[in-house]
């Protein structure tokens, strides 16, 4: 078998995205995908990854891990995950997956190693249907507290109700059978002095998110603290010590994550657990990570790390270090699929991070299938591969944008 062309495909509505196809001359298609900065990883992929790749048998899979990753782009490594490089190079992975799952006809769980769990419970990151999905709504909708007001939510507008009506919202998730929720009720703040500065009517009016969930709630909801790695160490440290009496499920990327002194500083502050990080989620990375101590909680993305190939290597890293691993996903439907298959082929699988709001929503305005998410836990998906295909009609609609290259 060998790859005969390569295709991007980009939507002006999910702007943040970019999908691959990857053509073979036996008519097996893979599809990959990564997220942001997709005008940049589109040109990536055709000036550096096809030449590479074209004319090659896709099945060796770890040899263009490899390749792609040390060698072909100018010896390339650099800063350990997010690079235009990086995710170019885990859409590509993921198409790989793909086709080798096609081509023998088993899903990707089973190429891993067959499944761990037959179910793994998922936790719902509380954005909203928009977030996350177009440049000019990602990065800057941090929501203030002063900004929402205390009103009747429809479902699914989580990312408002967390500050407006965090009880409310716990209960509606509950309701759906989901008993983990990820908030981020300090981010707004963090803007203000830079992560540097954090006064007591603040830093209150953040706590009483959190109260008001166990007020509502009690202990039935499990309560993912996320910084976005906005906060100094004094502040961070702040934060967490007013949330230990809360007994927060997690403290999520709380320092910049290269600061691993001001990490073990903040994991000797506080009774919580550590996560991270989507940020910097290499098994370099975390090979350090793990040596300091300084990580409780795996959270990777594998369209940021390399795909699959180098997803399985950080958690057999994780499983040797006793760490548990939760892939974050707050992306798009082809990563959400093949997160599916990590965790639930992990034997270290804690918890898969799900935003009801994406899965209920425009996942399915552009994949054929979806994992399965009943009473709170995610389920196998059974098709060869990565278990999905962008929907027949998705590259025909008025604001798509492809590339191919099918020459070397």
């Amino acid at each position: 078998m060998k790859i005969t062309a390569i295709e991007t495909i980009q939507a002006a509505e999910f702007s943040n995205l970019v999908w691959v196809r990857v053509e073979t001359d036996e008519g097996i298609v893979g599809l990959g995908e990564t997220f942001r900065n997709s005008e940049a990883t589109a040109a990536y992929i055709h000036e550096t990854c096809a030449p590479y790749l074209i004319g090659q048998n896709p099945l060796n899979i770890e040899r263009h891990a490899n390749a792609l990753t040390n060698k072909v782009a100018n010896h390339y490594f650099g800063y350990p995950t997010r690079s235009i490089e990086m995710r170019g190079n885990s859409a590509i992975d993921f198409a790989l997956w793909d086709i080798l799952g096609k081509s023998v006809g088993q899903p990707a769980w089973q190429l891993l190693g067959g499944l761990s769990h037959d179910r793994i419970r998922v936790y719902n990151t509380c954005a909203s249907a928009d977030y996350n999905n177009q440049l000019r709504a990602a990065n800057t909708k941090f929501i203030q507290h002063g900004e929402v007001k205390k009103r009747e939510f429809t479902q699914f507008e989580d990312l408002e109700a967390q500050l407006a009506a965090p009880g409310e919202l716990a209960q509606s998730l509950l309701n759906d059978g989901i008993s983990g929720m990820k908030i981020w009720p300090f981010d707004g703040l963090a803007h203000v002095s830079d992560g540097h500065d954090l006064g007591l009517t603040d830093l209150k009016s953040g706590v009483r998110v959190v109260e008001e969930i166990r007020k509502a709630v009690g202990d039935k909801m499990d309560i993912m603290i996320e910084y976005h790695a906005l906060w100094r160490l004094p502040q961070a440290l702040k934060i967490a010590r007013a949330l230990d009496a809360f007994d927060v499920y997690w403290h999520e990327d709380p320092v910049p994550m290269y600061r691993f002194d001001d990490l073990e500083q903040f994991k000797r502050g506080t009774t919580g657990r550590v996560c991270g990080s989507e940020n910097m989620g290499t098994k370099v990375w975390y090979a350090d990570a793990f040596q300091r101590g300084v990580i409780d909680v795996v959270h990777f993305d594998m369209c940021w790390i390399g795909g699959l190939t180098e997803g399985r290597k950080v958690a057999a890293l994780a499983e040797t270090y006793e760490r548990p691993i939760a892939p974050h996903d707050c992306v798009g439907p082809v990563t959400y699929a093949a997160s599916s298959h990590m965790v639930l082929s992990a034997p270290n699988a804690l918890v898969q991070e799900s935003v009801r709001a994406f899965y209920n929503g425009y996942y399915r305005d552009i994949v054929t299938d979806i994992p399965k998410i009943e009473d709170g836990f995610m389920y196998p998906m059974t098709k060869p591969g990565l278990g999905l295909e962008l929907l027949p009609d998705f590259t025909s609609r008025s604001d798509i944008k492809t590339r191919r290259s099918d020459s070397i």
